[in-house]
């Protein structure tokens, strides 16, 4: 083995330039698919951040209550009925404590909130404007939704008789915090609230509409009683929040759904992100590997006569594949620890990818 070293260091070194390009050529590759990765990787992640700031991962509902088709008779004839679709009335979760007990406790699950919702009218100075009322214990909802963050002007409070709202929906109608502003439900009750903060979502649709509310205020307001119209919940692993979604809606007997089914262009977008990184890797890979294999070939060519000797010497074949492989995999090791460097200094100069570990992996098995 220590004879397959010495020949492979010696052509190495006889041979400069050429090891000098293939070395450059690898770095070039592991630099483009390092810089590739963060590009992409640091996309999908700003886009699902800005998306999901103001969502929560699974959201669990009542279930829509459906008629059921029944048999007629009719002269001995069995058809079914022609049924329409029933008309869904607004249905509550009355039983709150133990679902969310449940869902709590389900593996997988890092938070979860009760909300209610439900359409209303903010009112100030004659103007009118339809915003959707939004009820929660601001403690249970800031663990699935961060707040602090979105907060523009004001506190971040929710005490009785108090309501956080968007900033387009503060501007349209000339409100700070500390005004008051008069809420009317879709059953006609009506609640006068003091603007406690501002907040920015991100969404200029949410700014607009979303009013939060108090708990008990909404509950009072939209006329629910002790009930809730939806479970907020904030899952430990985001991908999985699909899977997570059907097993809570089978232990609950809630109807689940999942930030993937509520933002499916959003997800059909990241999948085709993620299948033109692999593509671009696989092919910037396939295409260093043919750069290395074409100079060993070259180097195998112009040595055909040391090749010779060395087999009218003795030694056998798989020794001399040795030396050449071994040769290429050096040039490609050599490549591979310089490139983190480079792709880390192309990173640094993309506005839209954060730091992501792939360099410092690259680098793992380096001199550095």
């Amino acid at each position: 083995m220590r004879f397959v070293w010495v020949v492979a260091w010696r052509l190495l070194r006889e041979g400069r330039f050429q090891s000098w390009l293939i070395v450059g050529g690898v770095a070039i590759g592991v630099a483009v698919i390092v810089y590739i990765t963060a590009i992409v990787n640091g996309l999908q992640a700003n886009i699902i951040e800005r998306t999901l700031s103001a969502q929560a991962h699974v959201v669990l509902r009542p279930s829509e209550r459906v008629n059921t088709r029944v048999l007629q008779d009719q002269d001995g004839v069995v058809t079914l009925a022609d049924v329409r679709k029933r008309t869904q009335r607004e249905e509550t979760i009355t039983d709150v404590a133990p679902v969310l007990q449940t869902v709590r406790a389900w593996p997988g699950v890092a938070a979860a909130a009760a909300v209610v919702s439900g359409p209303g009218v903010a009112q100030q100075g004659g103007v009118r404007k339809a915003v959707v009322l939004l009820g929660v214990a601001l403690d249970d909802y800031q663990a699935v939704i961060r707040l602090d963050d979105k907060r523009r002007a004001g506190a971040l409070s929710l005490q009785t008789g108090e309501a956080l709202i968007g900033t387009e929906l503060a501007a349209d109608l000339g409100l700070t915090p500390g005004s008051r502003l008069r809420l009317q439900s879709a059953t006609g009750e009506t609640l006068s609230v003091r603007v406690a903060g501002l907040m920015d979502y991100g969404i200029q649709d949410l700014n607009r509409r979303r009013v939060l509310l108090p708990l008990r205020d909404a509950q009072s307001l939209l006329g629910l009683g002790l009930g809730v119209t939806e479970i907020a919940v904030r899952v430990r692993d985001l991908f999985a929040a699909q899977r997570l979604a059907a097993d809570l809606q089978r232990a609950t007997a809630l109807q689940a759904d999942s930030w993937q089914a509520a933002n499916g262009q959003l997800v059909t977008a990241l999948r085709s992100q993620s299948a033109s990184s692999l593509m671009i890797r696989v092919f910037v890979t396939i295409a260093v590997a043919l750069g290395i294999a074409s100079v060993l070939v070259v180097s195998v060519v112009q040595r055909q006569r040391e090749i010779g000797i060395l087999r009218a010497m003795g030694t056998p074949r798989h020794r001399i594949l040795g030396v050449f492989l071994l040769q290429g995999a050096s040039s490609g090791w050599w490549g591979r620890c310089w490139a983190p460097g480079w792709a880390r200094r192309w990173r640094s100069a993309s506005p839209v990818s954060p730091a992501t570990p792939t360099a410092a992996r690259s680098s793992r098995w380096c001199w550095r």
